[in-house]
């Protein structure tokens, strides 16, 4: 595996939907942190990718701004569908050079 997740652009594309669902939601950082019951900076942490979700908290940021996990989770696989398959191809390419 080469380098941390979050510098991956596929990690940027997991950040990008969530203020992307934020926004639809039409809520400012602060009324979805009052929704999750935390301060204005986790979601802000969130966004800017210094904090990680784990999938139960996942799972509450998008039910707070009115999404569904499942969908949101399509909604990520789409977004990545270009650099995951480039991903493949460079892995399955590699598998015969031991």
């Amino acid at each position: 595996m080469s380098g941390k997740s979050i510098h991956k652009p596929e990690y940027k594309a997991l950040l990008a939907l969530l203020i992307e669902m934020r926004d639809k939601a039409e809520l400012t950082q602060s009324q979805l942190a009052g929704l999750l019951e935390r301060p204005q900076s986790y979601v802000s942490d969130v966004e800017r990718g210094v904090r990680r979700l784990d999938l139960l908290q996942l799972h509450e940021y998008c039910h707070a701004c009115g999404q569904d996990l499942a969908g949101f989770v399509r909604k990520f696989e789409k977004a990545i569908a270009g650099s995951s398959s480039l991903h493949a191809k460079a892995s399955r390419a590699g598998r015969g050079h031991s």
